[in-house]
């Protein structure tokens, strides 16, 4: 074998070695996460919102938080299976994040996509933005669009009929490739954005009200 030959097998093997997809969930313990939940600041006896339990990283719901990656991620497909483990609720995957509390003191600025039963797939603008097709559809007036507290954030998902009922484990798929943003829920494509204001940042998981169990994220470079 030639000294090309060798370079190229050399870069082949680079190549899948840094797109083998990662697992940011090791099963066992919240390594590589760490917590932002206001009531602890106050309360160390604060029972921990996020817990590992029967091999599923569970969001209780209570108190209200999140549990954020130490790494930040840019150019990315990450593959999500979640389920409700009682009563429907709300929660959320964020994306981008970078500033802590930015809004309502709880929300870190970035773009959230929505998986609160029933609407999963909307975009939620918390101190960044993005752009869709019918944007006024969507969003309302856009007098009335913003990315803080009292503004319209929330955009509207081009489903509502792609959850699977409660019980059984969904499937989202959230790629972010430069300044776009797409999201799969069962296969079907449910939103998608462009021009958003942030590309890069870390992930978070919220506690926001209801019991949630997840079993897979999965995150593989698109670099």
């Amino acid at each position: 074998m030639n000294t090309k030959h060798l370079i190229l097998l050399f870069l082949v093997i680079a190549f899948g070695a840094c797109n083998q997809p990662q697992q940011l969930f090791n099963g066992t313990s919240l390594d590589g996460w760490h917590m932002d939940v206001p009531a602890m600041d106050t309360n160390p006896d604060t029972i921990a919102p996020f817990i590992v339990r029967d091999g599923l990283l569970v969001s209780l719901g209570d108190p209200r938080g999140h549990l954020i990656s130490d790494d930040e991620y840019a150019d990315y497909q990450l593959d999500v299976e979640y389920r409700f483990a009682g009563k429907p609720g709300n929660c959320g995957i964020l994306v981008h994040a970078s500033t802590p509390r930015a809004l309502y003191g709880m929300f870190p600025q970035s773009m959230e996509v929505q998986m609160q039963h029933g609407d999963a797939g909307d975009f939620w603008c918390i101190v960044e933005d993005i752009s869709v097709p019918d944007m006024e559809s969507r969003r309302g007036p856009k007098a009335n669009w913003g990315i803080t507290e009292g503004k319209e954030r929330r955009i509207k998902n081009l489903t509502d009929d792609s959850e699977l009922p409660l019980g059984e484990w969904n499937q989202m798929t959230i790629e972010c490739k430069g300044d776009s943003i797409r999201v799969w829920v069962n296969g079907d494509l449910v939103n998608e954005g462009y021009h958003c204001t942030a590309q890069k940042g870390h992930l978070a998981i919220q506690a926001e009200g209801a019991e949630v169990e997840f079993r897979k994220l999965t995150l593989r470079s698109l670099k």
